[in-house]
Formats: structure tokens, sequence, C-alpha cells
């Protein structure tokens, strides 16, 4: 009888640890709508990007990522952006897909241009630079690592001693 007191005193304070940490982890999380306009981007591969990724220029976020959906006609995936309203991006923006870390989550990496239009709501962003992994990487360089290889050797000497 004794052993099931402390095994329900125990349970409660493993219970109660638990919720603390839900409810820290709710008032330090920034879940929450950018509140600002949609744009969209289409790219070749997403790499593991989520709703909810974000959106940020020179490190900082100004936005999140809203959808993904899948182009039945060019099999491109178009993912929709929700940019800060105060932040307004030129035309010739380029939004990259990158990853934070070797182990971090990926997010969606803008570059302004110098175009003195602006995307409106709705707009597209058409420079866009597709995710690379990490085997996308470690594929190339030996490709360029074997394929310095691939000339041909010089030819022996024809007036060597025989």
């Amino acid at each position: 009888m004794k052993r099931n007191v402390i095994e329900a005193v125990l349970g409660a304070v493993v219970l109660a640890g638990a919720g603390i940490f839900l409810v820290f982890a709710y008032s330090v999380a920034t879940v929450k709508s950018t509140g600002g306009y949609a744009v969209s981007a289409t790219f070749e591969k997403v790499g593991g990007l989520t709703r909810g990724s974000d959106v940020r220029i020179s490190g900082i976020s100004v936005g999140t990522v809203m959808d993904q959906s899948l182009d039945p006609k060019t099999f491109q995936a178009k993912v929709t952006l929700s940019i800060d309203s105060n932040v307004q991006l030129p035309t010739d923006t380029e939004a990259a897909i990158v990853g934070d870390g070797l182990l971090g989550g990926k997010y969606v990496n803008l570059s302004p241009g110098q175009a003195a239009e602006k995307v409106a709501a709705g707009g597209v962003l058409t420079k866009t630079k597709d995710y690379q992994s990490l085997e996308d990487l470690v594929g190339q360089i030996i490709f360029l690592a074997t394929s310095s290889g691939d000339a041909k050797p010089a030819a022996a000497p024809t007036d060597a001693p025989k």
C-alpha cells in the first residue's frame, strides 16, 4: 500500500512538471500570424520546408510560410509567404530556401533587389533558388574531384634511353 502512494505522488510531480513546461513553451513560442500580405514563389524542391517556417531578410524574421502546394502543370512546389506589411519587397527580390545549420529547420531567405517597383499583395517572386541538401553538395564535390582526373596523361618521351 505504501508503494502505491509513493508512485501516485511521483506521478503527480511528473505531470505538474510537464504542465509547467507546456505553459512555459506556449508563453515563449511566437506562434502568430504576421498580419501582412501574401506573395508566392515556385521552387523545384523545398527540402523539408514546413508551414510556419520563418521568412527572413538579413537574418531578421519578416514573415512566415503560410502554405505549400504542387502546381499540377509544372510539378513545381508553390510556396505562399506572408510578409509583414511594413516590409515592401522590390520586384527583383530573390527567394532561397536555406537550412538553419546542419540539424536546424529550413526557412526562406529573401535577398531584396534594387528595383523601384514593389511586389503587390498576391504577387509572385520570380527569382528563386532551390534548396541544396547536404547530399547534393557532397555529390557535387565528388563530381568535381573525379572529373579533374579525366584528363589524358601526357605522352611518354620518345627519346627515352632503352
